[in-house]
Formats: structure tokens, C-alpha cells, sequence
């Protein structure tokens, strides 16, 4: 078992400067719908009740009658990502998890189990983080196909769920989701805390940004995310909000293999 006090600054580092580069815009390009796709919400996929859908796995928690609100967190698990689950379990609050391969699925194999172990979604963010717009199919189906094989290995259940890198997509990247059974996730709140070390800065932007059915993007990889979370619920708790999966954002529907959902 890798130790979780060691430090991953250089996964950290590579991550964030190939992506901070290129963030910014690619972010506002996601947000803005901008992706090559367009985008389902929550409400309309609930008013489409699925026939086939685990009632089971969404509990009591009904977002047609609560407000609801999704956590997800990308690029992990870290090292940061056992106190992130501690926080969770304290909270008794679910997430949802977009998780990277390489260097991380394969470092921190016994927190991928945890998570599911938990009652969390436990999704994929492709194995190497590539841009899957810029790959040839046959690399944007490895990079798909190898996270979804590992996290099934570990947990049990392959991933329904993925997050392309940067939310960049395309018809492409649709078809070939399609193909693997996968329906992929952007998002409508983001801290851009790969920009700062600062939790109170990242706590003030998820709040200023949050609405019914948000789905809120963070990294827990980064050093000022972690300490950032515990305000985050107590906050939008405060505010009426009730915290569930992606999928239990969605139900009575269900997201569909090769949709976009925002």
C-alpha cells in the first residue's frame, strides 16, 4: 500500500502545467457548451424515468421534490484523497469521482476501492488525461477502455460515467462513449482550483456559483481543495442543498451511453 503521506507534487506539477495552459479557455469553452455537443440537463433527464435504472443505489433522495447538488472531484486518487474521503464519510455526503489511470488508479489502487466501498460513483477521467479531440479512435477507445477495465477490476463495476479532459468532445469521442456503454459528465460550477492554493478563494467561487442541480467540479489533487470542502457542504447545506451522486442527480432517468450531460 503506497504511503498517503508521501507527496505526488510531481504529478501535481505535470498535471498543472499541461492543463493551465490550455484551462482557462477550454473551461470557458465547456461551460459556455462550446464542446462539440450539446448538453442535457438534469431536470430533463428526470422527467424521462428510466425502466431499468438501480433504484437502489439512490436511497431515499428524490431531486424532483429536494435541491440537489452534485460534488465531483477529477483527476485522482491523490494524495489527498483518504482525508477527502474521511470528510465525506463525516458528512455523510456522496461524490462522485472522475479518476485518472495512470499514476493515479495504478498508485492508489486501495483508495479506488474505498470509494466504492463507500457508496460513491466511481467514473473514469481517461487514463492519461489526453485531449481525446486530438486522438485517433483508436486512441480515444484505449484511453476509455483502460481505466474502465482497471476500476472495474478493483471494484467490481465498470464505470457508466466519463469526463473528458478539459470537456473537450466531439462526435467522435460520442460514438465511441456509445460503444463502451459510457455517458459523459461536464459540469456548471468550477473553482478552477488548479489555479490556487487558496481554500477560501475556492470555497467563495463553488458558493457564488451554485444552483439547483450544479454539478461541481474540483480536483482533489491539489494542495488547497481538501481544506476547502468541509465549508463547501456546511455552506450549501445551509442553503437547503442535499448532496448526491451524478446519478442520483439524474433519477428516476438515467444518462444514456454517448449523451453529454450538464
Amino acid at each position: 500500500m503506497p504511503s498517503l503521506t508521501q507527496k505526488t507534487k510531481k504529478t501535481g506539477t505535470a498535471f498543472r502545467t499541461a492543463g493551465t495552459l490550455a484551462a482557462t479557455a477550454a473551461l470557458t469553452l465547456a461551460l459556455s457548451g462550446c464542446t462539440g455537443a450539446g448538453t442535457t440537463a438534469p431536470s430533463t433527464v428526470r422527467a424521462r424515468p428510466a425502466t431499468d435504472i438501480e433504484t437502489v443505489r439512490f436511497g431515499a433522495v428524490d431531486c424532483r421534490e429536494v435541491k440537489c447538488i452534485a460534488l465531483t472531484f477529477d483527476a485522482g486518487p491523490s494524495e489527498h484523497s483518504a482525508r477527502l474521503l474521511d470528510i465525506l464519510k463525516e458528512k455523510q455526503v456522496p461524490a462522485t469521482f472522475f479518476l485518472l489511470g495512470a499514476r493515479h488508479i495504478e498508485k492508489y489502487p486501495e483508495l479506488v476501492r474505498r470509494m466504492a466501498d463507500e457508496g460513491h460513483e466511481v467514473a473514469s477521467h481517461t487514463w492519461d488525461h489526453k485531449i481525446l479531440t486530438e486522438l485517433r479512435p483508436e486512441e480515444i477507445r484505449e484511453e476509455l477502455e483502460r481505466p474502465n477495465e482497471e476500476i472495474e477490476r478493483l471494484t467490481g463495476r465498470r464505470p457508466t460515467l466519463m469526463r473528458p479532459p478539459q470537456g473537450r468532445t466531439d462526435d467522435t469521442v460520442h460514438a465511441i462513449s456509445r460503444e463502451l456503454g459510457l455517458s459523459e459528465v461536464l459540469w456548471s460550477v468550477t473553482a478552477k482550483d488548479y489555479q490556487t492554493t487558496d481554500s477560501d478563494l475556492i470555497t467563495r467561487r463553488v458558493l457564488a456559483q451554485s444552483s439547483r442541480d450544479g454539478i461541481i467540479l474540483l480536483h482533489d489533487l491539489y494542495d488547497g481543495t481538501v481544506p476547502a470542502v468541509p465549508g463547501i457542504i456546511d455552506a450549501l447545506k445551509e442553503r437547503g442543498y442535499v448532496f448526491v451522486t451524478v446519478p442520483q442527480l439524474l433519477a428516476p432517468g438515467k444518462a444514456e451511453p454517448g449523451e453529454v450531460y450538464r
